[in-house]
């Protein structure tokens, strides 16, 4: 199977979206894990940033696979339409 839009294969979307959820999470847990260095405040700022980073990449989740099976659809149902 093969995502038309940007002649990728299908496992390389999905991994790339999976890519994007451990990258949001990780990037904002260090960035927390800097203010608490600079600001010595541990471990308040890696927790506010694992979770800022968690809610985000779901809700981009969320978005991006709602986004796919949509576009999957649309084109199950044309290729129902028009069977060649």
């Amino acid at each position: 199977m093969t995502d038309k839009r940007r002649g990728k294969p299908a496992w390389g979307l999905l991994s790339g979206i999976g890519f994007e959820f451990v990258a949001a999470i990780v990037g904002l847990a260090l960035v927390g894990y800097w203010i608490d260095r600079h600001y010595q405040t541990s471990p308040r700022y890696v927790l506010i940033g694992f979770g800022v980073g968690l809610v985000g990449a779901t809700y981009n989740l969320i978005r991006q696979t709602g986004a796919l099976t949509r576009e999957t659809d649309r084109q199950s149902k044309k290729k129902r339409k028009d069977p060649k």
